[in-house]
């Protein structure tokens, strides 16, 4: 049910699109057409979970009693910090990239040729780093999930880090062309992700990490503070609202040309062929008609001054027609600005009767003698007059 989703960092990327897309997946359960670059991350993540695995101690968690875990001194009697080696070597590694690798979503040989071997590139590249710099990973591909105030949120990250201050490094891999440290900043992904370890492990969260897989560069950013976190959380309440509600209009974007599902979406669906012309002919006439609808919204405001200023010119209210009768009115209406009195109407005990500081009740103070004539003065001259003129018939009292 749609009212009682766990919200992902993707679910709710989705619905901030597209809330109708977000139906169609999390609730309709639709299938996407598969893409090379998704096949490509999911591979290569997965490598690089074979590759990483064997060097993890975990680490302190929040678990529930009785359950049991690895310490770090259960890897390291002797008490040191050294990182367990390298198990798969490097010939393993490629063969645990022919084994996992898929053809699924590639446009054609040729592309499908193109990632594999930019893969290849991409872990010698990175299997060269670790022997170099090896990490101290407390988790891989772990499953996290959390409450949080109210907000049930889960995902899967990458990796998670011992720092070498001794708090937790977060770190999200990413096969994409680009990526910056401003990416990093402003990643809602992070931000999740570190809700979800704060939640679920005793230490602190010391970083945050985006790491770019093509030129293994590390966007190491600090951990959000709650500032931002607080409004996160304001959106994920609003995405939870929307999906409790049902509200799931479309929102036409750049994101539609990358969307499975045009065909069902009302922005997209054509109307039936049998219908076709009738509604062709009904937008035609709405059109004409909405044309028609501003040229009389402007000859009519016209004729109404014309008509104010033979009234003024004349010092008349009335002016009769052939039908009717034209007749000039007149509404007065007074707006209050007190901003730079509030502390005399305060001093003056006057809040309860000026609250608000409309017309009403500042007038009301206005014919009050009780109220000291100097603050009556200060609020009368804190007012602007708006005269406005209309016009209304009185039909069956024209002339011939």
């Amino acid at each position: 049910m749609a009212t009682s989703a766990t919200l992902s960092y993707s679910s709710y990327h989705t619905y901030q699109e597209c809330p109708l897309r977000w139906k169609f997946l999390y609730v309709d359960r639709l299938p996407e057409t598969p893409r090379g670059y998704f096949t490509f991350g999911r591979v290569v993540h997965s490598v690089l979970e074979e590759i990483i695995r064997p060097l993890v101690v975990p680490t302190a968690r929040r678990v529930k009693e009785g359950d049991a875990q690895r310490t770090l001194d259960e890897w390291h009697p002797t008490g040191t910090a050294r990182p367990p080696e390298l198990t798969l070597t490097q010939e393993e590694m490629l063969a645990a990239y022919d084994r996992i690798w898929s053809g699924e979503g590639y446009t054609s040989p040729e592309e499908e040729a193109r990632y594999r071997t930019l893969g290849r590139d991409l872990l010698l590249r990175y299997y060269t780093r670790l022997v170099h710099e090896r990490p101290h990973p407390v988790s891989v591909e772990e499953h996290l999930e959390a409450r949080w105030d109210g907000i049930p949120i889960h995902g899967y990250i990458d990796r998670i880090d011992r720092s070498p201050d001794g708090g937790l490094e977060i770190m999200d891999y990413k096969t994409s062309r680009e990526l910056s440290g401003e990416d990093a900043r402003q990643s809602d992904q992070l931000s999740i992700y570190q809700i979800l370890v704060e939640s679920n492990y005793t230490e602190p969260v010391a970083g945050l990490t985006l790491y770019h897989l093509r030129s293994l560069t590390a966007h190491r950013v600090p951990p959000r503070p709650r500032t931002a976190l607080l409004a996160l959380h304001d959106r994920l309440g609003s995405v939870q609202d929307g999906i409790r509600a049902e509200a799931f209009e479309p929102t036409p974007g750049r994101q539609c040309s990358r969307c499975d599902f045009q065909s069902r979406c009302p922005e997209f669906r054509p109307v039936p062929p049998s219908e076709d012309q009738r509604l062709r002919e009904l937008v035609d006439r709405f059109e004409t008609l909405r044309q028609d609808e501003r040229r009389l919204e402007e000859e009519l405001r016209r004729t109404a001054e014309e008509l104010h200023r033979a009234a003024e010119g004349f010092g008349v209210h009335r002016i009769p027609g052939t039908r009717s009768v034209a007749i000039r009115r007149r509404e007065e209406t007074w707006q209050y600005t007190l901003n730079g009195l509030r502390s005399q109407v305060t001093e003056a005990g006057l809040d309860e009767r000026i609250g608000k500081g409309t017309p009403d009740e500042v007038r009301s103070v206005l014919r009050d003698p009780a109220v000291d004539p100097e603050l009556r003065r200060r609020l009368a001259e804190a007012g602007t007059r708006r005269i406005k003129w209309y016009w209304e018939f009185d039909e069956g009292s024209g002339g011939s």
